[in-house]
């Protein structure tokens, strides 16, 4: 196993898997990858549902769906680690050049070098980070994928991927890799091969063997990896006696990971929540270094991953979630009777101190709590969390707070000097008006409270406006 040093910050999100050596091969000739490109998503399985489903069917040159997907651009998150943590190169954009739909069905994520030698390409991530089994279900999320078609030489540096972040890397980016990654289809330099990992734990080492993760790999089964379409999958089983995350290529399971091969704190901290859908092809950095590095002058730019769908499915099981609306509607609830697992507007408190209610441009409009600074809060009362405890919190916040001044959006109950059950930290999101919904794990909760949101900063400027906020399981 070989792994690549990192001396500045962990990474955040898949590391090197760190495989060389023999490949077992395994022929396997699956339906799936012998279907024509642009081909339509399987029908839903009998005892599984829908919940997530994009066949990318559009006009040739048009972008994503954006009510489903949001580009990430640069090459950062905000405030978060250079280079995405992990050394690539590349700077994503939304420029149809490096994403867009081929107009036969397909989404297409090619990188591109420009004649003074900078590489761009595309990433994409689901809106929704809700996808999680209910409890004692299963969920599967797969996507049929054609990796770059190209090989050898002029695919150094090349990193296609198709991978899962749990939900609560949202607006922190740097409590990686313990909030949890699922790679269910990650390749590097062209080579016929899949890697699968899931990373966890704390970095390095730590319990989930950190930053390789803990993976597994295999050649693709029929047509290569380039040459030809496969379905790549993972399936989050909470149905079984130990919960455990299976791998699979055309449904080819090759690797499985299990909830008692790490502490239990480990694994409840990287499951305790949903997780959100990537689409990327990076150019290099750690992995690619691992088998010779890369984009050099030979590399061959234009080479796009070919992307027929991706889906996600669910199995009910005995208590079903409640996943939290992308978009809640602009309803508030009767004051003293409120649903926690509906959206809260922040504007309908029942007490507050420090704030003031403004217009926002957030999407359905209404009001938003602003003005908000250390030692501000906000109190609603009667919220009712049912007898299922509730483990997350979310809540739609903006921010415009100069560099350097952030705060901490804190959920107490009962009374305003209780200890926080949770909590998330906020800085600029690129704007008082630049919304992002953003999860945070608490402690379980059950029955009637009066929930209060309070504010706390080291500095004395205004960090953060409140649009709406609920709860999940």
């Amino acid at each position: 196993m070989r792994t690549t040093s990192r001396t500045e910050r962990p990474p955040v999100r898949r590391s090197v898997l760190a495989a060389l050596g023999t490949v077992a091969v395994v022929v396997a000739a699956a339906v799936a990858a012998t279907l024509p490109a642009g081909a339509t998503a399987p029908p839903t399985p009998a005892g599984w549902s829908q919940v997530f489903l994009d066949d990318f069917n559009g006009p040739a040159g048009s972008g994503v769906n954006t009510a489903d997907w949001q580009y990430t651009t640069g090459t950062s998150y905000p405030g978060g680690p250079a280079n995405f943590g992990t050394g690539e190169i590349e700077t994503m954009t939304a420029d149809p050049a490096n994403v867009s739909l081929d107009g036969t069905g397909n989404l297409r994520i090619t990188p591109r070098r420009d004649a003074a030698g900078n590489w761009t390409s595309g990433r994409v991530e689901t809106r929704r980070s809700d996808f999680q089994p209910a409890a004692g279900g299963k969920l599967r999320a797969e996507a049929r994928i054609q990796m770059p078609n190209v090989t050898g030489p002029a695919a150094k540096g090349y990193w296609p991927a198709f991978w899962m972040l749990g939900a609560p890397y949202r607006g922190n980016w740097w409590n990686w890799p313990g909030i949890g990654e699922l790679d269910i289809m990650e390749n590097v330099q062209g080579l016929n091969n899949v890697w699968v990992t899931m990373h966890c734990g704390t970095s390095p080492g730590g319990p989930c063997n950190e930053t390789s993760g803990i993976g597994g790999q295999r050649v693709c089964p029929g047509t290569s990896c380039q040459a030809g379409f496969h379905t790549y999958a993972v399936e989050w089983d909470r149905s079984t006696a130990v919960e455990e995350m299976r791998f699979s290529v055309d449904g080819i399971h090759f690797h499985t990971v299990r909830a008692n091969q790490v502490d239990a704190a480990t694994w409840t901290n990287a499951t305790n929540h949903g997780y959100f859908i990537i689409l990327n092809v990076a150019m290099g950095g750690g992995f690619p270094d691992a088998f010779g590095g890369g984009p050099d002058a030979g590399t061959v730019p234009g080479h796009p991953m070919v992307v027929d769908y991706v889906s996600v499915l669910r199995s009910t099981g005995s208590t079903p979630t409640t996943p939290p609306p992308t978009t809640p509607p602009p309803t508030t609830p009767p004051t003293g009777d409120r649903d926690a697992y509906s959206a809260i507007q922040a504007e309908s408190y029942d007490g507050q101190s420090g704030l003031i209610k403004e217009g926002t441009s957030d999407t359905g409009g209404g009001q938003n709590l602003g003005a908000i600074g250390n030692g501000d809060w906000a109190l609603y009362r009667g919220v009712d969390f049912g007898s299922a405890a509730a483990r997350q919190f979310f809540a739609r916040v903006a921010s415009g707070a100069a560099g350097g001044v952030s705060g901490l959006v804190e959920v107490r109950l009962d009374s305003r000097t209780s200890a926080p059950i949770g909590s998330f930290s906020v800085a600029n999101t690129g704007g008082w008006q630049s919304w992002r919904t953003v999860p945070a794990n608490i402690s379980g909760v059950t029955g009637r409270h009066d929930v209060y949101l309070t504010f706390t900063s080291g500095q004395g400027s205004d960090y953060v406006n409140v649009n709406w906020f609920d709860f999940g399981h």
